[in-house]
């Protein structure tokens, strides 16, 4: 088995090209300018524009997230060395929140794609 993750995006544009220059993910295939599949580190991210109910799932409306405050899910990357790991995304134009910040036994720090959906680089 293996775990998709879709993302509801507000421009498809951007967001393709975010995921692939900036956070790296291996560009897989797209599907009619509506969605676009990545590969990243043994997992898969759908990134989908948004839609209105369709018959197999008559009571959901796929949404971009309307602001970037309020977060519902976010995404950790474990990784080696925090610092480092954030200035190879910075080089790449990611925008984070703050620099690495050291905590008692972890070093983290978050940055946004286009659409506000919240990613943490996490050094244990």
């Amino acid at each position: 088995m293996a775990l998709t993750q879709i993302l509801v995006v507000s421009d498809l544009g951007p967001s393709l090209t975010w995921y692939r220059d900036v956070l790296g993910a291996r560009f897989h295939s797209e599907y009619g300018g509506t969605s676009a599949v990545f590969e990243f580190n043994g997992s898969w991210i759908l990134l989908v524009t948004g839609g209105p109910p369709t018959a197999d799932k008559p009571d959901v409306t796929f949404a971009a997230p309307a602001t970037r405050s309020p977060v519902d899910h976010s995404f950790t990357i474990r990784v080696g060395n925090c610092q480092q790991a954030y200035e190879v995304l910075l080089g790449r134009d990611a925008e984070f929140l703050t620099p690495p910040h050291k905590w008692l036994h972890e070093t983290r720090c978050f940055f946004r794609d286009p659409d506000g959906h919240l990613f943490e680089i996490s050094q244990v």
